[in-house]
């Protein structure tokens, strides 16, 4: 999750842009960068590393000019060396992103077979060279980025430097946050307000799928091909105790919108960027492994239990979930030669600490699924496998869960195609499928208004159901606790084929159900049990896709579209939804979503 910064202003900007990498280095620092123009010439400066290495380069060669772009970086493609550094410079062109251009492999093939030589290992190299090729062959840059922003896919922000044009920024954001900064005379661009909050409190917000042009008399904001839009000026109110929190309200908020990002650096953390496929970390690199025991709490359980259907299906493997609470102190029966998996957001929760204590004592191998490779839990097992969510603040976890998912699906995928249990055509599709989840989720989260307007009425609910089937049933599980912890409100998630062994009974017109449905191999079961919730005056809000939606949605139903993606993907996609009815809730109660009465971000006591 890289940290990127730029400026216009009639000061030198070396120093300015380097005090606002300081506030982005939580953000990434495995190497950092700057670039400038003086006399209308680009002038660069990289350090793999830490900030510290940068300003020992610009210590002993300072960087002149009053127009620059930096970075610190969060390596995703390539290793962080210098020359994955940002910014990326092609002939007139430098660069600086944060995020993943989907299509960068299909864009580096085009202009290799015109000759282009690419310096470094990294996606955003292409925006600087199709950017440079256009600016050649005689457009204006601003024609330039209209006719590229078309052809990108994926979850970025970046910002580009261009030479010869002194009074020049373009930006732009899709599914990665960007905030613009406004000054006499001056203008700012950062990843957040908090980079830019010593230089102005002017602020605009750039939407999802803007680009902008930056000029030290203002910001010219586009959408698309070049289409005008107005985003209204703000007066930024970020102070001490809203650190990182940006044009959000919340934490959590904010944390939602960083999952197409989070998912994005998952990806390429656990894919190779020449294969796109996942390695598989020791000790599941042994063969013949009998059995996997998966021991986590709270949501991280949840998404343990997802992947015991991933695990199973796809790779073959006999798997169990198990509460960390309940596996430390209970006399489990493993089998020799198996491996455990601890999964904890933090690595530092007690419990699962001390489970994956237990399965060491019971011979078995550990696996730690963390955020944190500093942690506890990821120093104390065999293997690490990371997410790479950044630091999450919210105490209902959102954007680590989804990333947790995301590891555990390449996981699976790697598994199977290991074990000889899933052909390379079915790994392909899926693998596929999981590099586009950053896009859907994109997708789904500019459609708040509806969830808004859901949550509205689901607040004032007093116990909510949550139904869902298969890969669904865990993400019910989670919708329910979600609205547990955040709003008060009592709610149950079940697997739907259970509705008629009790739950049933508790189903009339004052209860909302919830019911998740994508069209996959439960869906006609899970069909009827939106007709009996029906015939019982239960309010339905049916999450599925367009064709979910044909088949099953009613007037008085809450419907809500989502994307269509492959079954064995649609957890992570559903996971987001249920996250937003849950926080719109919140903020419809007045309740605070990130630090919720009686709880804390990570459990460290008994």
């Amino acid at each position: 999750m890289c940290g990127i910064v730029g400026a216009l202003t009639d000061r030198p900007v070396a120093p300015l842009m380097l005090d606002a990498l300081r506030r982005l280095e939580y953000r990434g620092y495995d190497s950092a960068g700057l670039a400038t123009l003086a006399d209308g010439v680009l002038h660069r400066r990289r350090a793999a590393g830490k900030l510290a290495g940068l300003e020992a380069v610009l210590a002993a060669e300072p960087l002149p000019g009053t127009s620059g772009i930096g970075h610190t970086r969060w390596a995703t493609h390539g290793p962080p060396t210098v020359a994955n550094a940002h910014p990326h410079v092609a002939g007139r062109v430098a660069v600086v992103h944060n995020g993943i251009i989907e299509n960068h492999a299909a864009l580096k093939a085009e202009l290799k077979a015109e000759g282009v030589v690419f310096t470094s290992d990294t996606d955003t190299e292409v925006v600087a060279h199709l950017l440079d090729r256009a600016i050649r062959h005689g457009q204006t840059p601003q024609e330039a980025m209209a006719a590229l922003m078309p052809r990108l896919a994926g979850a970025f922000a970046f910002v580009v430097l261009v030479a010869g044009e002194d009074d020049l920024l373009l930006a732009a954001r899709r599914a990665s946050p960007l905030a613009i900064g406004l000054g006499d005379g001056e203008a700012f661009v950062g990843s957040d307000a908090v980079a830019l909050a010593p230089l102005t409190r002017r602020i605009v917000y750039l939407e999802d799928g803007d680009w902008a042009v930056l000029r030290r008399g203002g910001v010219r904001v586009f959408r698309d091909a070049g289409v005008p839009v107005e985003r209204p000026e703000q007066i930024s109110t970020v102070t001490s105790a809203m650190v990182g929190k940006g044009n959000y309200r919340h934490f959590m908020e904010k944390e939602i919108h960083e999952q197409p990002e989070a998912i994005a650096h998952t990806l390429h953390a656990v894919l190779d960027p020449g294969t796109g496929r996942a390695t598989i970390p020791p000790p599941l690199d042994a063969p013949g492994i009998p059995k996997i025991t998966i021991v986590a709490a709270g949501t991280s359980y949840y998404a343990g239990l997802t992947a015991r259907y991933w695990l199973e299906s796809l790779a073959g493997i006999a798997t169990e979930v198990e509460l960390a609470s309940e596996f430390r102190d209970r006399d489990a029966v493993l089998p020799p030669g198996g491996v455990a998996i601890a999964i904890s957001q933090s690595g530092e929760s007690l419990d699962t600490l001390m489970a994956l204590r237990r399965a060491k004592e019971l011979g078995q191998k550990v696996l730690a699924l963390v955020n944190v490779p500093e942690s506890t839990i990821a120093r104390e097992s065999d293997g690490v496998l990371l997410t790479r969510a950044g630091p999450e603040f919210g105490v209902a976890s959102t954007k680590a869960t989804t990333a947790q998912l995301t590891a555990l699906c390449a996981l699976a995928i790697a598994l199977g195609r290991a074990h000889g249990r899933l052909s390379e055509e079915r790994a392909t599709a899926l693998r596929e499928a999981l590099v586009g989840l950053p896009g859907r989720v994109g997708e789904v989260l500019q459609h708040e208004a509806h969830f808004m307007r859901i949550a509205h009425d689901l607040a004032r609910a007093r116990d909510v159901l949550y139904l869902g089937r298969g890969l669904s049933y865990p993400i019910a599980l989670e919708g329910a606790l979600k609205l547990k912890e955040i709003t008060y409100i009592h709610a149950e998630g079940y697997a739907a084929g259970e509705m008629k062994h009790g739950p049933i009974a508790l189903i009339d017109e004052t209860m909302p159900v919830v019911i998740l449905a994508p069209t996959d191999g439960w869906f006609e079961k899970t069909a009827s049990n939106v007709s009996e919730v029906r015939a019982r005056g239960g309010k339905v809000i049916l999450l599925t896709d367009a064709a979910g939606a044909a088949r099953l949605g009613e007037p008085g139903d809450h419907v809500i579209v989502l994307p269509t993606v492959d079954p064995m993907v649609a957890p992570i996609l559903y996971a987001v939804p249920v996250q937003l009815l849950a926080y719109y809730a919140a903020v419809e109660k007045g309740t605070d979503a990130d630090q919720p009465r009686n709880l804390a971000k990570s459990v460290t006591v008994e």
